[in-house]
C-alpha cells in the first residue's frame, strides 16, 4: 500500500530495534522501512556481514533513509544495549530459560509503559538464518514470541520487525476500530437529510409509489433507514435532492443558466 506524504510531520522515536548479525543489506533495508512505517528510528547494527553504509540497503528501503543514516554499528551485543535499562529479545523457539515471555501485544504494552516512566528499551532481532543465539537471550529481561502455526513458525527480518512495530504503534494510536472517511464534505445533519426526506417522500406520494395508503408510513420509512446507513455526507443529501428535481423535471425544459 502506497502512502507516502512527507507534507506531513511524521511520528518518530520509541524503543530502539537491534538487529543482530543482520546477513543481507537488502533485509536491513526492508527492516528500516518497516521501523519508519510505525515511527521507530533508533536502528543499532551489531556486526552486519555486509559492508556498511550499504547501497542494497538504501534501494530496500524505499526511502526510509532517516532510519539508515543514522543507524549506530556495534561489535557485540552487548554493546549495543548498554545503555538500556530494559531489553526484549524476540525468538520463535522455546529456550527453556526462567525468563517472562509475552505476546507483541503485551510487549507494546509494557514498553509504552516503561518508556512513559524514563527507562530506555530496545528489541533484539536475530539473523535472518538462524535467529538471535541463547547467549544474546540471555541478555533480555523479557521474551516476545508471535503466536505462529507451529508447523510453520519462519518469519524473515523484516516480517519480525513490522509485526513488533505494528503492534507497538497500535498501542498508542487513537484511531477508531471504524470509521467513514468523509472527504472533503462533513456529514449531513438531521435538518438536511429530513430536507431531503420530505422531498423526496412527496415526489413518490404524487407519483403513487408510495401506495396503498396505510403501507406508505412503513415504506417512507423504510427508505428512510436505507439513506441512514448510508451516513450521507451534506454533499451527498445536495446531490441526491438534485438528482430528485432532475428526474420530476420537463424532459423538453430547458434550465435558465440564471436559475
Amino acid at each position: 500500500m502506497a502512502g507516502t506524504n512527507r507534507s506531513r510531520k511524521p511520528i518518530l522515536g520509541g524503543p530502539a530495534v537491534i538487529l543482530v548479525e543482520p546477513q543481507l543489506g537488502e533485509n536491513i533495508g526492508t527492516a528500516a522501512r518497516a521501523m519508519l512505517n510505525f515511527g521507530l528510528t533508533d536502528l543499532r547494527l551489531v556486526k552486519p556481514r555486509d559492508v556498511w553504509p550499504n547501497p542494497k540497503a538504501v534501494g530496500a528501503s524505499s526511502g526510509a533513509t532517516l532510519v539508515l543514516d543514522q543507524a549506530q554499528v556495534y561489535d557485540s551485543t552487548k554493546a549495543a544495549i548498554a545503555d538500556l535499562t530494559r531489553v526484549f529479545a524476540t525468538t520463535a523457539r522455546p529456550r527453556h530459560m526462567r525468563k517472562d515471555t509475552v505476546t507483541p501485544d503485551e510487549a507494546a504494552t509494557r514498553l509504552r509503559r516503561d518508556l512513559a516512566a524514563g527507562e530506555s528499551c530496545g528489541i533484539l532481532f536475530g539473523a535472518e538464518r538462524a535467529g538471535l543465539t541463547n547467549d544474546d537471550v540471555a541478555l533480555a529481561d523479557t521474551i516476545i514470541t508471535v503466536p505462529l502455526n507451529p508447523a510453520f513458525s519462519s518469519l524473515n527480518l523484516a516480517q519480525s520487525v513490522l509485526l513488533i512495530g505494528y503492534e507497538w504503534f497500535k498501542s498508542g494510536d487513537a484511531t477508531p476500530a471504524a470509521y467513514f472517511d468523509m472527504g472533503d464534505s462533513r456529514p449531513a445533519t438531521r435538518e438536511e437529510l429530513l430536507g431531503f426526506f420530505e422531498q423526496f417522500e412527496k415526489e413518490l406520494r404524487e407519483r403513487g409509489f408510495l401506495f396503498p395508503p396505510h403501507k406508505a408510513p412503513v415504506m417512507a420509512r423504510n427508505l428512510r433507514n436505507l439513506f441512514h446507513r448510508a451516513h450521507l455526507t451534506e454533499q451527498e443529501v445536495r446531490t441526491l435532492r438534485g438528482v430528485v428535481k432532475s428526474l420530476i423535471r420537463d424532459p423538453h425544459h430547458k434550465e435558465d443558466p440564471s436559475d
